[in-house]
């Protein structure tokens, strides 16, 4: 049984607090909505370290096991799903290079989960042992008040970013998919680059906030496995399940932002009535359609928002949201597996996409593209896309960025390579 402790916020930053102390334990889930308000928000941030049991998996009967350790447990889990999960819904394979090394799946059983919700901070704890949550948060209480435990910022060191494929091997690699396009093989498809930093020690926590600070996505998380992190300043929404509610807001279609508010007006506009973003945006709305019609009740599958443009502090975003029901008793892992990968990281037709990503490709993506989310004992869940973001394998010193790009008939591979470091500004600043 859980025990749930709830305490007022006066005052101090309890989120960053919330991270310096959770920074002991060897698994941590973090997820923060950067106070983005919505119709579809639950929560302002939530915490989930301390693993009393875990599951751990490559990619073979992946969505088995999960299904059976999410039925089983009838607890909160928290944990990711690596893109090339692919391999366990189509019969597809992940070849290319791998720096990170992620486990394909993990999710696991938090001891203890802390929210923050409005002006509390709310203590959600298993198997407590005497005074334990009290002496919790009179800890936490000292990281968000004692400035002797406030995080101490460090000086930039110089690093050498560099990138897998160099911009000429980058425009044959597009145009090849181009080609693929224009026989048909595929409509649209989602092509990406790694940039990756060798033998360069991070503090992951200094470097996850500095980010997170630049961009205040709705979909941030740090995600800490031993000595592996994800520093994740997501702006998009993979998937999520209320009731019978299900919810889906693919992204397609970007924009530089403008501190000249004219100027800035102006991108937003042009974003919006852009006949190639909007192209793109719809045809991977088609995609999500056809992908949530597979778990959803007859008649159900409805689009909510279209194209609709949302501003965020580095850029203009292109979302829509679909949304559809699915019968009371529909196991949640089955609905995940029918929408998995989430069509905005893939192209249509999927599978199709999915196999020229493989073969075009120059790294494997592991958990760039893939999610990062939380099942409810209810069976409810949410989890978000991973981009934006930073990987860091702490043992082998090796850090590691990607961007993308969806590729169409209308591509050029100039705009689509400037797009990909047009998203790719905010990881290269807090790491140079």
């Amino acid at each position: 049984m859980r025990k749930k402790v709830s305490f007022p916020i006066e005052g101090g930053d309890y989120k960053k607090a919330l991270l310096r102390w959770a920074q002991q334990f060897y698994e941590v889930a973090w997820l923060d909505s950067n106070e983005h308000s919505s119709k579809y928000s639950t929560y302002e941030a939530i915490l989930a370290v301390d693993a009393l049991t875990a599951i751990k998996t490559d990619t073979s009967n992946a969505f088995d096991d999960l299904k059976v350790y999410q039925s089983e447990t009838k607890d909160w889990i928290f944990g990711y799903l690596t893109y090339d999960l692919k391999n366990n819904v189509e019969r597809l394979s992940s070849k290319n290079f791998d720096g990170i090394e992620f486990p394909d799946l993990y999710f696991f059983q938090p001891k203890k989960i802390i929210r923050i919700l409005e002006n509390t901070i709310e203590f959600d704890y298993l198997l407590m042992v005497d005074d334990e949550l009290e002496s919790d948060y009179k800890e936490i209480f000292e990281y968000a008040f004692d400035a002797r435990k406030k995080e101490v910022k460090t000086n930039k060191k110089n690093v050498a970013i560099k990138m897998r494929i160099f911009k000429d091997e980058y425009f044959k690699q597009v145009t090849k998919m181009l080609d693929y396009i224009h026989k048909g093989a595929v409509y649209e498809s989602n092509f990406c680059q790694e940039f990756y930093i060798e033998n360069q020690e991070i503090k992951p926590l200094e470097v996850y906030n500095r980010l997170n600070s630049i961009s205040t996505p709705p979909f941030a998380s740090f995600f800490k496995l031993d000595d592996k992190y994800l520093l994740c300043a997501s702006p998009e929404r993979y998937i999520k399940k209320e009731g019978v509610k299900v919810i889906s807001q693919p992204i397609k279609g970007t924009a530089k932002r403008s501190k000249k508010l004219e100027e800035d007006e102006q991108l937003k506009y042009n974003l919006e009535h852009d006949q190639k973003e909007r192209a793109e945006n719809i045809m991977i709305v088609d995609l999500v359609r056809n992908d949530l019609s597979k778990s959803a009740t007859k008649g159900s599958v409805e689009v909510e928002e279209l194209c609709k443009i949302y501003s965020f502090d580095q850029v203009h975003q292109m979302i829509s949201t679909v949304v559809a029901e699915v019968k009371k008793d529909k196991n949640p892992v089955d609905i995940i597996r029918d929408t998995f990968p989430m069509g905005s990281m893939t192209g249509a037709p999927k599978v199709s996409a999915m196999t020229i990503i493989e073969e075009l490709e120059a790294f494997k993506r592991g958990l760039y593209s893939g999610s990062v989310g939380y099942f409810s004992p209810e069976g409810d869940f949410d989890f978000n896309v991973v981009i934006r973001s930073i990987l860091y394998n702490a043992s082998k010193k090796y850090v590691s960025f990607s961007v993308g790009s969806a590729i169409t008939s209308k591509s050029t591979p100039e705009f689509e390579y400037q797009e990909c470091l047009l998203k790719a500004k905010a990881m290269r600043e807090v790491l140079e």
